[in-house]
């Protein structure tokens, strides 16, 4: 279901998850910024502070404010750098809590639904202290995808 890999002093998570939809119903849920509030721990305090728009769009700039550890908000700027309709968007961080952060959400329809991939490419701040606590952070990542993978099975089972 979710895996981290590192390589290069960078790590990967990467996940899937088949869903009995159609690519247009994942298309528009996903490519909708007001969703990652349904699909995000409600204990992350998750908020999003800027005006959007309601479907992703190449430049679109995203700004939140979200619990990165137990009392600790951050606030967090994204932006859809690639949007290809029906099949892919990435966000990636241009402030917040990590010293990058690439992710690509990828969509491809079969003939039962959509199989749902995604890849988190990110660094840790804080050089080797940041690698020692990656363990906190591989464990908190891990929660947020589990978490996303039981309510969407139970969105769109």
């Amino acid at each position: 279901m979710v895996k981290i890999t590192r390589h290069s002093g960078i790590y990967t998570l990467e996940s899937e998850q088949f869903l009995k939809i159609s690519l247009k119903e994942a298309w528009e849920f996903f490519s909708s910024p007001t969703n990652l509030t349904r699909i995000t721990p409600e204990y992350m305090g998750f908020e999003i502070t800027s005006p959007y728009e309601e479907r992703a769009f190449p430049g679109q700039i995203i700004t939140y404010k979200i619990g990165v550890l137990p009392g600790v908000k951050s606030n967090w700027v994204t932006e859809i750098t690639q949007v290809v309709e029906n099949q892919m968007f990435v966000d990636e961080q241009r402030f917040g809590p990590y010293a990058m952060w690439h992710h690509e959400h990828w969509f491809t329809e079969t003939d039962d639904g959509v199989m749902m991939f995604d890849r988190v490419s990110y660094k840790l701040p804080f050089g080797r202290l940041g690698r020692w606590f990656h363990f906190l952070i591989e464990k908190r990542l891990i929660a947020i995808f589990t978490f996303r993978y039981k309510i969407l099975a139970s969105l769109f089972s």
